[in-house]
């Protein structure tokens, strides 16, 4: 699966920093949900880097296995909650 980054994505980092997006996006367990914004569907991965941080990925399908990173931040602490009881699982 090859991931590419929307250059506004990567100018819109905040604290986030590039490797700890791909860290999350090679994680060994990933939660992949479906979602969308202003009628634009994509898709959140759920994840952490090594260190363990938590971080959201959106990416949009580009065909194949490639995907397109469009944003990623740090995960709230409801997300954090929901991803760490469905890490338990």
């Amino acid at each position: 699966m090859g991931y590419e980054w929307l250059a506004e994505a990567v100018a819109a980092l905040r604290g986030v920093e590039p490797y700890e997006v791909l860290q999350a996006l090679s994680a060994a367990r990933r939660m992949p949900l479906v979602a969308e914004s202003a009628g634009v569907r994509f898709l959140t991965i759920s994840g952490r880097t090594q260190a363990g941080r938590p971080l959201i990925v959106a990416v949009r399908l580009l065909g194949g296995m490639d995907q397109q990173i469009i944003g990623a931040r740090e995960m709230t602490p409801r997300e954090l909650a929901r991803f760490e009881a469905w890490e338990a699982e």
